[in-house]
């Protein structure tokens, strides 16, 4: 058995999530910095090796019409970077809204802690992976 890790690849901060080992379920882990860069990847995979995550879902900004922009490009640069994992690229459009909206609703103040924020889109982009 194996869990899920998902990651919302930012310019400032890498918002994190694992699934359960059903499968079934996507929880917040955490955020860390996105720079420097490789403590950032050695970080991430200490976080999958210590949780036994086989596949990595990264989340991937594609711009409204569904082409790919810098930012997008960013994220796959990112992500092939890290090494040993199965990485599965998954759409991120609109995530950042809703992972806000959802904070809301939950009465999380998220202004002082914008990394909150990469969480819960860590947790949306998983459970749409999930969820197929």
């Amino acid at each position: 058995m194996y869990k899920v890790m998902a990651l919302d690849v930012g310019t400032k901060r890498i918002g994190i999530a694992l699934s359960d080992y059903l499968l079934m379920l996507a929880k917040g882990h955490s955020y860390i910095p996105r720079q420097p860069e490789n403590n950032a990847i050695d970080t991430i995979c200490k976080i999958a090796k210590e949780n036994n995550v086989q596949k990595i879902v990264v989340g991937v900004p594609y711009n409204m019409d569904g082409t790919k922009g810098s930012q997008a490009q960013d994220c796959e640069n990112f992500a092939a970077k890290i090494k040993g994992y199965e990485i599965i690229f998954e759409d991120e459009r609109l995530t950042s809204d809703t992972a806000e909206e959802n904070l809301r609703n939950k009465k999380i103040d998220f202004r002082k802690d914008k990394g909150l924020v990469d969480i819960e889109s860590a947790c949306i982009i998983l459970e749409q992976y999930l969820a197929r």
